[in-house]
């Protein structure tokens, strides 16, 4: 290896560590919320109708997928004229920001219905702010990587949405041993909201030291930049019909299979199989230390047969394996019962702890099937000056919207239909509309430049 290549590849992992601390960051401070929902439930909300109290818990949650697109376009046309590095320092900001304020909010019982208020807004705030990010680094990561080798570098990127997730239940299950259970239900949920802070500063000052990607720099120096990147991305008709299709071909399908896979399983545990709350986290975090690798098998995959026929494969397995698969967790709860918590829960036998953490681990490898490549497939479908802006969109619209809304539609489902599985018709149609658009209308993009 030349000096050259050596130096380039130690400036690629630069780019990479930092983009990835900054984004796995922000995705604990979003998860955090979700993973703790059971909980936040009964202290921003009247604790006499648990189930209407965990519904709009999730719909909460919700909200900020919901105003992630217009996230997207607001801070992906800031960071197609501004720049990537000044507009994600400005979103990593605004999420810590809102994350450490929740774990200041009161809770209903004192200050009553400014409770669910405050924290509607400030989940708003979180979710324009994760609508800059993801864009923001994706794009940077890709701009600085060989064209050879962009799923590779991209799927790094990737691993730190599940990584946020697994860093959130760590620090939720690291919290909840070091005090006793009615200490954590009464104060101590809101010790991971406060930690957002101290890991928001850390990451704002490596994320400081980067440098302009080198394909918007040339662009702006050679004054090529998009004035108006919304314009240009969603009022131009060949465009916009590349956006359409990367969301209803691609990134619709891998957002229902992405939370699914992860926050549906969870909440699925914990309220139809009524498995206790640290059981069920721990065996999420066993199957996201298993299955997070795979983003990386399969971004690298990608670079040598192409994105859509990973991507495809990943969606029309969810859509054939998600009954046989909730099924079964339901028959170990059933017959790896060992015994209940004092709070009524269901406790697993270890047999039962493992068997459950393959099942939701066979979900993961889907997630990390659609959503390994996708970084890569994105920015390598739109050109340099409204990259940014067009990528943003359809990503934040398919995670935000149909990803995001996976958990509350498919409780609510459950709840007005008193099965089990009924939830599960929601992300296996989605998940099939995306294949079956994907596979005929969606173009490979693997070996496109981006030089533009």
């Amino acid at each position: 290896m030349t000096e050259n290549n050596s130096t380039e590849k130690r400036k690629i992992w630069q780019v990479i560590a930092a983009s990835s601390v900054g984004t796995l960051i922000e995705w604990y401070d979003f998860y955090i919320f979700g993973s703790l929902a059971t909980i936040l439930a009964t202290k921003f909300f009247p604790e006499d109708n648990p189930t209407a109290g965990f519904l709009s818990t999730l719909a909460l949650f919700a909200v900020g997928f919901v105003v992630r697109p217009f996230g997207a376009i607001v801070f992906g046309r800031l960071g197609d004229i501004a720049g990537r590095k000044f507009t994600f320092l400005l979103t990593l900001l605004l999420m810590g920001g809102s994350t450490f304020l929740i774990g200041l909010v009161p809770s209903y019982q004192t200050i009553g219905i400014w409770a669910p208020i405050l924290v509607c807004i400030l989940r708003l705030a979180q979710g324009l702010a994760l609508g800059g990010e993801y864009g923001g680094a994706a794009t940077y990561v890709a701009e600085h990587s060989p064209d050879n080798q962009r799923g590779y570098y991209t799927s790094w990127i990737q691993t730190t949405a599940s990584l946020g997730l697994f860093v959130s239940l760590g620090v939720i299950l690291g919290t909840r041993y070091s005090m006793t259970a009615d200490q954590f239900g009464e104060w101590g949920w809101r010790i991971p909201f406060l930690l957002s802070i101290v890991l928001v500063t850390v990451s704002y000052f490596i994320r400081i030291r980067l440098k302009e990607s080198p394909l918007f720099a040339k662009l702006k120096a050679e004054g090529k930049t998009s004035v108006n990147p919304i314009k240009e991305s969603f009022g131009k008709k060949e465009n916009l019909r590349l956006v359409l299709l990367a969301l209803f071909g691609a990134t619709a399908g891998q957002g229902v299979v992405w939370y699914t896979g992860q926050f549906y399983a969870l909440s699925f545990m914990q309220k139809s199989l009524n498995i206790e709350f640290v059981q069920s986290s721990i065996i999420i975090v066993i199957a996201l230390l298993f299955g997070t690798p795979f983003f990386i098998l399969f971004g690298r995959l990608s670079d040598k047969i192409g994105r859509k026929p990973i991507m495809m494969t990943g969606l029309i397995a969810a859509c054939i394996l998600y009954y046989p698969l909730y099924r079964g967790m339901h028959a170990i709860s059933v017959s790896q019962a060992a015994a209940f918590a004092e709070d009524g829960k269901l406790l697993l036998s270890t047999a039962g702890i493992w068997l459950m953490s393959a099942l939701i681990f066979v979900q993961v490898v889907l997630v990390t099937m659609v959503y390994g490549p996708i970084a890569a497939f994105l920015v390598e479908l739109f050109p340099t000056k409204i990259r940014y802006t067009s990528m943003s969109l359809p990503y934040h619209i398919g995670n935000g919207i149909f990803g995001g809304l996976t958990p509350f539609i498919a409780a609510s489902v459950v709840a007005a239909t008193g099965n089990i599985y009924a939830g599960l018709i929601y992300p296996i149609a989605v998940a099939a509309i995306s294949f079956i658009i994907g596979s005929f209308y969606l173009r490979e993009t693997y070996r496109n430049k981006m030089n533009d």
